[in-house]
């Protein structure tokens, strides 16, 4: 890991600048969003730079009912966060405004913050001092946000998935003939959310039989996308909360698999779950672990969507889990009598795939 091992070399006035940018982030935040969600970006490299009454008016036929003040203090806010410029009336996209909206990872990140992350993020700090994920409470009363997943707003709900899916997909291609080389007869997907893991994994392997581990609310939805894929005969489900005292594993499995699941739970909680998956396993069975570790990441850019993600589980999703340092799961794999016997780092974008047996 290159990055954060020393002082950023700022001059003072640039350091300065940054801790502005820190103290007006919601503002730009909703700002950049509103650039978006009103067609502004979207006009400005249609049209290759407008004025502002260009876009008003073009908006205007589009059915968007912007006034022109409204659109002026978006466009001025858009050239002060770097997403536009300006020659003389004509405002012109500019490099991060164009990421800004064609880049998926961007939109997709965006879309997550505001949707789950934004509202409840105020009460971080109420969170921090409980270990209670306190804006979890705009959505309704929960302990955790993952049993009311199916039951969230649509606009929430679909951003929810989008960022979830958005990082493991981009891994599957590469996942899938490592997991599967040596073509396991049964895999047990622990935490498979809508089921995209294994209906893949029967996509890529004829004849593997999968079964699901979640909550019954998950399952539903697996169920659900799993039958209209034509695998209703070889994906089956297995309802269990995985914090329960004693839950109820699949034992014998070729293979089990958790990807991106762990970071969901507290260090106690994630010794549980491994010390169940190991006592599941057979001597010959293999854990695979897939997982964005913040140390792991390629670049200090990547790094920081990581940690900005841990302080989304602290305010939202539970209230004590995050994205870890690879050495803390390393430390309990080994106490709970399982082994590393390989890993593969850079995966996709940023994961970390773990290859566990029995000691």
């Amino acid at each position: 890991m290159p990055f954060y091992s020393q002082p950023k070399a700022l001059h003072a006035f640039d350091a300065k600048s940054e801790a502005q940018k820190i103290a007006f982030a919601p503002i730009s935040f909703q700002a950049a969003r509103c650039l978006l969600r009103f067609g502004i970006l979207d006009a400005l490299d249609q049209t290759g730079g407008a004025s502002a009454a260009d876009i008003h008016q073009k908006l205007q036929l589009a059915g968007e009912p912007l006034s022109l003040y409204a659109i002026g203090v978006l466009l001025d806010m858009g050239l002060s966060m770097g997403l536009l410029w300006h020659e003389k009336d004509k405002y012109q996209l500019d490099k991060t405004g164009h990421f800004l909206l064609h880049d998926g990872m961007s939109r997709t990140n965006l879309e997550f913050v505001h949707h789950i992350c934004y509202q409840g993020m105020f009460k971080l700090e109420e969170s921090l001092l409980s270990g209670t994920p306190a804006g979890l409470s705009q959505f309704g009363d929960w302990d955790t946000l993952y049993p009311a997943l199916s039951s969230l707003p649509l606009a929430a709900k679909e951003s929810w998935f989008a960022f979830d899916h958005f990082y493991s997909d981009h891994a599957f291609d590469s996942l899938l003939p490592l997991v599967l080389a040596d073509k396991p007869a049964h895999l047990v997907d622990i935490g498979g959310n809508t089921g995209k893991w294994a209906r893949a994994c029967c996509s890529y392997q004829p004849n593997l039989r999968v079964t699901i581990m979640d909550l019954p609310q998950q399952l539903a939805l697996a169920n659900e996308a799993c039958t209209a894929a034509g695998f209703a005969e070889r994906i089956h489900y297995h309802p269990v909360d995985l914090l329960d005292e004693a839950p109820r594993f699949v034992k014998g499995a070729d293979v089990y698999w958790m990807s991106q699941f762990l970071d969901c739970f507290s260090e106690a909680q994630i010794r549980a779950v491994l010390s169940h998956t190991r006592e599941a396993m057979g001597r010959e069975s293999r854990l695979y672990i897939l997982e964005t570790f913040w140390d792991k990441q390629p670049n200090e850019t990547a790094a920081y969507c990581v940690n900005a993600t841990s302080l989304y589980f602290t305010a939202i999703a539970n209230g004590n889990s995050r994205m870890y340092h690879s050495s803390v799961f390393e430390r309990l794999i080994a106490e709970t009598g399982l082994s590393i016997s390989w890993q593969k780092h850079n995966i996709g974008l940023g994961h970390t795939l773990l290859c566990c047996e029995i000691k």
